[in-house]
């Protein structure tokens, strides 16, 4: 039971990352608002590859909540019915979140195969609180945070449509993100507490503190750099994606404070890193936190001296969405060690 529990909360674990590579691909690729209804796209379950399908054609068949795009705007069908010879009004309600009512293929399938992994995403995180059922009776709390992981995927969901209603607001670009750091964290926690070998670590409470300082800058860097990225898009938006060596002019306060604090993010995992080896606890995955952060810093110069080249963005927030994964199972293996040091 414990083996294939463990191995289905690393497939959730697994899928979730590869909805947050998705998802950094579709900000890449200014797709975000590539469908500008949800769940549906363009009131499809499969979007259409041509703007012709979403014209008014006579003669044509329209299911209720199709759109089309007329005018400039979004128009939804309000009930199954057959065009005539001539464009009926009656049959058609504007669409009322927002206005955007462009259609760009590329952006459109983007953004559905975003969709479609989140939605295998969803699905196996609630076949993972299904078989979590056969914890119940020995250990309720396995069950419960691994309902909990579907409840949080709903609402992960659940804000994706708020981002797109708001036309790709930042601050909710920015809660979206930390959703799927929580969703992240839960699943290490199941993954963890539900691992029966013998911890080899050693307990010491001042590494402890520290790990949760590093995870916590991390977190704060992670926002800080949503925020870089919004600043990003707006350039884009006054120069054009051409005039990429203009995209870096005057930046905003946010940009130099993320590439400062960046520095901080450097040093002190390296210290973290040396107070781990010269006290020989144990914690192998700390190398990884360094590959990673040198990984993380060699896209972040890339992107800033290099003008953005293709897939440093995406690359970027996936190692940055990584590093705290490693950090979070870093912390967890510290408070297992501390659990099984007063076991003894």
């Amino acid at each position: 039971m414990q083996k294939r529990y463990r191995k289905l909360a690393k497939i959730s674990l697994a899928l979730v990352y590869l909805v947050i590579i998705a998802g950094a691909v579709v900000r890449m690729t200014g797709s975000g608002m590539g469908c500008p209804d949800w769940p549906k796209c363009f009131g499809y379950y499969i979007p259409p590859t041509d703007i012709s399908e979403l014209q008014w054609q006579e003669n044509r068949s329209y299911k209720q909540g199709q759109v089309i795009i007329r005018a400039e705007s979004l128009w939804v069908a309000k009930q199954d019915f057959r065009t005539n010879t001539a464009y009926n009004g009656d049959n058609w309600t504007s669409y009322d979140r927002h206005n955007y009512a462009v259609f760009n293929p590329f952006h459109t399938w983007t953004e559905y195969i975003n969709r479609l992994a989140g939605a295998l995403a969803g699905l196996a995180t609630l076949l993972l609180a299904l078989y979590s059922l056969n914890y119940w009776k020995e250990r309720k709390t396995v069950t419960l945070l691994s309902f909990l992981v579907v409840v949080a995927m709903g609402f992960q969901a659940w804000l994706g449509a708020t981002v797109v209603y708001s036309v790709l607001e930042p601050v909710k670009i920015t809660i979206h993100m930390i959703m799927a750091l929580v969703i992240v964290a839960l699943l290490l926690y199941l993954i963890k507490t539900t691992d029966t070998k013998v911890q080899k670590h050693i307990y010491d409470r001042g590494t402890q503190g520290f790990l949760w300082v590093v995870l916590c800058i991390t977190l704060i860097q992670v926002v800080l750099g949503t925020q870089v990225r919004q600043f990003v898009d707006d350039q884009i938006g006054l120069v054009g994606e051409n005039a990429k060596n203009q995209w870096l002019q005057d930046p905003q306060l946010q940009f130099y404070v993320h590439r400062s604090f960046s520095v901080l993010v450097v040093f002190i995992n390296v210290i973290l890193a040396y107070r781990i080896n010269k006290r020989k606890l144990g914690y192998d995955k700390i190398y990884w936190v360094l590959v990673l952060i040198f990984l993380e810093a060699v896209t972040g110069m890339a992107m800033y001296y290099l003008d953005f080249p293709l897939g440093s963005q995406p690359m970027h927030l996936v190692l940055a969405s990584l590093l705290f994964g490693v950090q979070f199972y870093l912390v967890l293996e510290a408070i297992k060690s501390n659990k099984t040091l007063k076991s003894l």
